[in-house]
């Protein structure tokens, strides 16, 4: 069975925020999420790419994945409703 982002927060990198299901969104509502930045020269997909509870700890994930967190915008996931 595979390991959702409701029991399993990293499960969640490489979706879209969009996509998650309630359960999920409902599990997740409060961390942080990094996203690549929208620039003309790239169009990036609009999907997680680091979480935590604070921005730091989404910095420290990105940097261990070899990502530059210059280029990510970090939003809180709010509650589904």
């Amino acid at each position: 069975m595979p390991a959702t982002a409701a029991k399993d927060p990293r499960a969640a990198i490489g979706r879209n925020p969009d996509r998650l299901t309630l359960e999920e969104r409902t599990a997740l509502a409060g961390k942080y999420v990094a996203m690549e930045i929208y620039t003309p020269e790239a169009l990036p997909l609009r999907r997680i790419e680091a979480i935590g509870d604070s921005i730091a700890a989404c910095v420290r994930m990105l940097k261990e994945r070899g990502l530059d967190p210059m280029h990510f915008e970090f939003t809180r996931l709010a509650w589904p409703y």
